[in-house]
């Protein structure tokens, strides 16, 4: 496989798992808008612990995982007494102060970012976006994935049936929000080199774009979208080459 496709099938890999973490929530009705404040969380977590401390890929993933879940579930409080636009406003703006927060901290490398030291190869990529898949199939298939449908489809009416709607959507948003973190880790470490810029609100709302056109209601919804805009583009570019 030459290095151009291998560079493709990676950031496929972190994009299909990115997705998913928005997919989550807006499983459950949430429209998340601050994907990109997630996994910049991951993805400086997982700088730091391995620059600083020195830790491998191995236990810097997980805790970064780990850390954007604990953080999604804090901020799920307040985000989640918006409703409608207001959560899409209330998800943008956290993104943007994550990015600002960055900005000001030399210990974060500031403008100038930060280098990782380990490298996380392909394999390992493409290893964790199936076993992201599998679990959010799997996820989906349970009380907790049926009782995010029934929100996303009637909140009033499932709440009604006795759906604890706000444990199920904190649940959602913490679930979703470690898996965009997972997604910043391995881009860290794949590519080796973490900037705050990158994680902008474009990063945002193209991964939200990847969900809404796969679907909000099938798991299959964030593969669809994440390959559809990473591989075609390249393949129309390649196209218009010739």
């Amino acid at each position: 496989m030459s290095g151009y496709w291998a560079g493709i099938l990676a950031i496929l890999a972190i994009n299909i798992i990115f997705a998913y973490g928005i997919f989550v929530t807006a499983a459950a009705g949430q429209l998340n808008l601050g994907g990109a404040g997630f996994m910049a969380i991951g993805a400086y977590a997982a700088a730091v612990l391995g620059e600083q401390l020195g830790w491998s890929p191995a236990l810097t993933v997980p805790a970064a995982t780990l850390v954007t879940a604990l953080v999604g579930f804090a901020i799920a409080f307040p985000v989640l007494r918006t409703r409608g636009v207001y959560m899409v406003l209330a998800t943008f703006a956290f993104a943007h102060v994550v990015t600002g927060v960055i900005l000001t901290q030399p210990a974060l490398g500031g403008a100038m970012g930060l280098v990782v030291p380990d490298y996380v190869d392909l394999p390992v990529l493409i290893g964790a976006a199936i076993a992201t898949t599998l679990l959010v199939f799997w996820l989906m298939a349970t009380r907790l994935g049926l009782a995010m449908r029934a929100l996303h489809d009637d909140e009033l009416v499932s709440t009604l049936m006795g759906v604890p709607a706000r444990a199920v959507q904190v649940a959602s948003f913490a679930i979703g929000a470690g898996l965009a973190g997972l997604a910043g880790g391995l881009y860290a470490h794949h590519f080796s080199f973490v900037e705050a810029q990158y994680f902008s609100a474009l990063l945002s709302i193209y991964v939200l774009l990847f969900v809404l056109i796969g679907g909000t209601q099938t798991a299959w919804g964030p593969l669809v979208g994440a390959t559809f805009f990473t591989v075609v583009p390249e393949l129309l570019r390649i196209g218009g080459s010739w």
